[in-house]
């Protein structure tokens, strides 16, 4: 089954949901750490604990979430109920999570904070795992699918330039606890709207419907069997991992080894606007060569820039520091693309070997891996910067040079280590543009064949 190319207006619709899921994922790696030490009163250890609950109850809910939109029957159809019914919950429990709270126990806060971060967490279930596992259903063909992701990436990345704007917003405010409420409470709205439309612009067909016939247990051991999706998975969950690293470390980096924190915002917003302008090259890339090879250049790439981010002294100009952040967002752009694009072909390569369409056990169990593996990172941060010392609410001058020289290496080297093991992995994936037409050739056989049966029936 070939896709028809959807429209400019659909593709832009449709990527105002990964726009709303990527502010809020962005706003809790970029900001929500030290929100939680600041303004939220919590140790280290403590606000790494309260990001890895959250992700890890959203993690084992994602493959459940997979499961029942395969296996949901509404006239709307199996996904996009969903988008009406997790917007609102999504918005409100966003705002929740900003609230400076009056206990006087850590302990007390710990538990609010960990409970509103779980409840945006299964809101954010609810809405994504249906949403993604629509897309290889809604692009059928290899460089369609491409186009969509860009798309997708693209709002992607606009939700996290917002994400960066609640700082300034905040600080306009006032920079204390109240401002950040105020703040929240005008994105949570930014968030829950765009649903409406999402769910407007975005289609099912009905060929897919009624294809997922094996049971929760069973297709997980059918996808732990799939050999390109393993490698899939392993590479892109080493890369995710990175950039979790890198989103809940860079405002300590900036605050603490740079320190220039008021350049926080300009150097990230910079590189997500180099991110956005450089993706349609990588899109014009894509139609010339394989999925694999462009992801591979540009987790190379990035990775060397995570080298000079750690090279990188107070001293050096601004302009520098600006230049490094550049370059880095153009491998960053293609590493965060490649992945999602290239899940659907291997959906298609499972229904070509199993007779069924599992998007959403493959989508959700692809999320599970992603959310444990970052969460686990984030709470790792917490104890290691815990361990050398770290002090929170603190100035700079208050750290000592085992917390400084922490943050700098948390910030630059392990990601390059982990962008270093996922290109060992990816080079090691087989799905080509060749091989995955000769998939699609053999599913289009197929479904005719099936289709003339009924037919003669």
């Amino acid at each position: 089954m070939r896709s028809e190319r959807a429209s400019t207006s659909t593709k832009a619709a449709y990527a105002l949901g990964d726009h709303t899921v990527n502010l809020v994922l962005s706003a809790a790696s970029l900001l929500y750490f030290k929100f939680l030490l600041d303004h939220g009163g919590l140790s280290p250890l403590l606000a790494g604990l309260v990001v890895w609950i959250a992700r890890i109850v959203d993690a084992f809910t994602d493959p459940a979430m997979g499961r029942i939109s395969d296996t949901t029957r509404l006239r709307s159809g199996r996904r996009r109920p969903y988008f009406l019914i997790g917007a609102l919950p999504f918005g409100l429990f966003f705002a929740l999570m900003w609230l400076t709270v009056p206990f006087e126990s850590q302990l007390a806060r710990f538990v609010y904070y960990a409970t509103v971060y779980v409840g945006v967490s299964l809101a954010m279930t609810c809405l994504s795992v249906p949403y993604l596992a629509l897309l290889p259903e809604m692009a059928t063909d290899y460089d369609e699918r491409t186009s969509f992701n860009t798309y997708r990436s693209a709002a992607a990345v606009l939700g996290t330039l917002a994400a960066v704007g609640m700082k300034p917003v905040s600080d306009a405010l006032g920079a204390d606890g109240t401002a950040w409420t105020q703040t929240a409470a005008m994105f949570a709205i930014w968030i829950t709207l765009p649903w409406l439309a999402v769910y407007s612009a975005s289609f099912e067909r009905p060929a897919f419907e009624g294809t997922t016939t094996v049971g929760f247990v069973a297709g997980a051991r059918a996808v732990a069997r799939h050999r390109s999706f393993r490698l899939l998975a392993s590479f892109y969950i080493l890369a995710r991992i990175a950039v979790d690293l890198i989103g809940a470390m860079f405002l300590l980096y900036f605050t603490y080894w740079i320190g220039r924190e008021y350049d926080f915002a300009p150097t990230l917003g910079m590189f997500l606007v180099i991110v956005v302008a450089v993706l349609p090259a990588w899109l014009l890339l894509s139609r010339r060569f394989d999925k694999k090879s462009i992801y591979l250049f540009g987790a190379a790439w990035w990775s060397l820039t995570q080298f000079a981010i750690f090279l990188a002294q107070p001293d050096w100009p601004r302009a520098l520091m600006f230049g490094v952040a550049g370059l880095s967002a153009i491998g960053y752009a293609v590493a965060d693309l490649m992945p999602w694009a290239m899940l659907g072909d291997t959906i298609d390569e499972d229904e070509l070997a199993s007779g069924q369409r599992r998007e959403g056990i493959y989508v959700g169990f692809f999320m599970f891996l992603r959310k444990v593996g970052g969460a686990s990172a984030v709470l790792a941060m917490g104890a290691i910067l815990q361990w050398a010392g770290f002090v929170s609410d603190g100035a700079p001058s208050q750290q000592s040079e085992m917390a400084m020289q922490t943050i700098r290496v948390l910030t630059s080297l392990a990601p390059m280590a982990l962008l270093l093991a996922s290109i060992v992995v990816a080079a090691r994936y087989p799905l080509t543009r060749r091989a995955h037409n000769r998939i699609l050739l053999a599913l289009d056989e197929r479904r005719t064949a099936e289709r003339d049966a009924r037919t003669q029936r």
